[in-house]
């Protein structure tokens, strides 16, 4: 992944806001979390209608989609700062994954002295898998990119 000075200062920009998001909502206390989560139910619940089984599990989904989303994005963000400090491909999963896996256990241990929070075991896997998901959506993303440039350049000798 090409490497400027630009790219590097943007990127450990997005990163510090992607953890001050992420560590942000756990320090958030338990009710404050819930009414956020319960009024993005709400708005989606005016499309689907689910009755109040139904609802439990889409706030149960909502919660879960949020924490994967979050570690997605950070997945995403580190595995871009390793590539531009030029990691190889075997270290370019394991660093982001590992570094994620520990962002994801900080991000549970806050939860331990937030208020009606508690930290779980779950969340640190679902963490790790958005982060993991992160790092595939870019290492793919970056392969097919990188196979269209060397097509293209072949077309033109």
């Amino acid at each position: 992944m090409k490497r400027t000075k630009k790219r590097m200062i943007l990127c450990i920009c997005l990163l510090v806001c992607c953890l001050a998001f992420i560590w942000g909502n756990s320090l958030t206390n338990g009710e404050d979390s819930g009414n956020l989560s319960g009024g993005i139910m709400e708005w989606i619940n005016t499309f689907l209608r689910l009755d109040a089984s139904g609802a439990d599990t889409l706030h149960h989904f909502i919660r879960k989609g949020a924490h994967f989303t979050e570690f997605a994005c950070l997945g995403l963000l580190l595995t871009w700062l390793f590539g531009m400090m030029g990691e190889k491909k075997g270290h370019l999963f394991c660093m982001p994954l590992l570094f994620g896996m520990m962002a994801a256990c900080m991000d549970e241990t806050i939860q331990v002295f937030t208020p009606d929070r508690g930290p779980s075991p779950i969340d640190i896997w679902i963490d790790t898998c958005g982060v993991a998901a992160g790092i595939t959506i870019l290492l793919i993303g970056h392969y097919y990119i990188c196979k269209k440039h060397t097509r293209n350049l072949e077309e033109i000798k």
